[in-house]
């Protein structure tokens, strides 16, 4: 009976790697999929899509193409840059205009305005202009025809 239990703990205490079987000669494993250049690619790739975006925000901001959203009776007019951080800035407020000067840190008022009224003047003159060139349009579509 001691020789059983003496042979159970002799089996227990052998390292299992050496009962294990040996690798086939010749194998090879396939390349992790996880490598410090995969990454380094991935990386890369992401920094780049990011510069992008960020470079076609900060050209859409520059020139002015993201339109601000009104907010109730409050409204930008006009904006144009005076300076490298100052802009001149025409708010609407109900019926009045605020010339304002606006610098970092900094909201000056420079004028108040009413909001001036469309001016008939200049419709008509547009319309005008639309049917001269219609006259002259045809007039041109005709000479072409005879």
């Amino acid at each position: 009976m001691i020789n059983r239990q003496w042979l159970f703990l002799v089996a227990l205490l052998l390292p299992f790697q050496a009962l294990a079987e040996t690798g086939r000669a010749g194998y090879v494993p396939p390349p992790s999929v996880v490598s410090t250049e995969n990454t380094l690619q991935m990386a890369g790739g992401l920094l780049l899509v990011l510069a992008f975006i960020w470079g076609l925000t900060w050209l859409l901001k520059r020139f002015s193409l993201i339109p601000a959203a009104a907010a109730g009776t409050l409204k930008v007019v006009a904006a144009t840059g005076v300076g490298q951080r100052e802009r001149v800035v025409v708010v609407e407020i109900d019926n009045t205009w605020l010339v304002l000067g606006v610098a970092p840190g900094h909201v000056t008022k420079l004028h108040i305005l009413d909001k001036p009224a469309v001016s008939s003047g200049d419709a008509t003159q547009e319309h005008t202009s639309h049917k001269d060139f219609a006259v002259k349009l045809n007039e041109s579509m005709k000479k072409d025809h005879v």
